[in-house]
């Protein structure tokens, strides 16, 4: 969802630059050099003149065609979608051979299905749910780079170190005999529980990870299952794609959540001077 919602603002702020797209336009270009070549051939200044009152009406008409901005706006998406495909394709790159592999052969499946389909119904047309394989392909990559980052993001957390330090401030909190020194520590006492807190949480999340990458292993398995054995296209409209794709959202909702409580945890623990206690201190 968050995804969608930046892909729509790119869409939204780029919808303010049809001009600039329009003086860009090869027409355009082509059109004020011949006015530049007929001005420097006949020594006047007459075809710039004349170029300026075409360029003017140009500016005015065109970025304002409905037309024009529908080219324009399929011609954005078209280079933001390719835009993600080859950031997702430099992602799979930096991905370890296994987990690469895992990703590949999913790819795979997800053709053979779709392939199948049309093999095994005839039908010249995929129906919408199985379109949607295609981004249940993609959120597997997407959550299995977030599922290897949080694991190492776990390997790389120092808890003894945290265990350590609230232990300290609280000693130090009850042993204080100054009201501001004392409430310091209290503070710090009660940041370190939710650093604590939060490792628990992004096992758990992990976890949560882990089992909805399995999910969509199955369900891509399942399907395949499915096509190679159903008698009529009908039949395969039953099958169940909402829950798995309600699955993925909920993952992808409680992912965002925890990163920002780690994110704001680690930032706290910047500014405080605390670097023991951030990923990768104890590489």
């Amino acid at each position: 969802m968050a995804d969608l919602v930046k892909y729509q603002q790119e869409i939204s702020k780029f919808n303010s630059s049809y001009a600039k797209e329009a003086i860009k336009e090869p027409v355009n270009f082509w059109g004020l050099a011949g006015f530049a070549v007929a001005a420097a051939y006949t020594q006047s200044v007459i075809p710039l003149i004349i170029a300026l009152i075409f360029e003017m009406a140009y500016m005015f008409i065109v970025p304002n065609l409905p037309a024009y901005r529908q080219l324009i706006n399929r011609r954005e998406k078209e280079r933001l979608r390719e835009l993600a495909k080859s950031n997702r394709k430099k992602l799979i790159d930096s991905f370890t051979p296994r987990e690469r592999e895992a990703v590949l052969y999913l790819r795979h499946q997800k053709d053979k299905i779709q392939e199948n389909y049309h093999k095994f119904t005839g039908a010249r047309e995929l129906p919408t749910n199985l379109i949607t394989l295609d981004q249940r392909w993609e959120d597997f990559v997407d959550l299995l780079d977030v599922y290897r980052r949080r694991k190492q993001h776990l390997k790389s957390i120092n808890r003894q170190a945290v265990h350590n330090q609230l232990s300290q401030a609280f000693r130090a909190a009850e042993s204080s005999d100054d009201e501001k020194t004392k409430r310091i520590q209290q503070t710090n006492v009660e940041i370190l529980k939710r650093r604590l807190a939060s490792f628990d949480e992004l096992e758990r999340s992990v976890k949560l990870v882990e089992g909805q990458l399995q999910s969509i292993e199955n369900f891509f398995g399942y399907l395949n299952d499915e096509i190679v054995t159903m008698s009529t296209p009908e039949k395969f409209s039953l099958l169940d794609f909402e829950q798995l794709s309600d699955s993925i959202a909920m993952t992808k909702q409680m992912l965002d959540s925890t990163s920002d409580a780690m994110g704001a945890l680690d930032a706290h623990n910047r500014q405080m001077g605390n670097y023991e206690l951030l990923p990768n201190s104890n590489s």
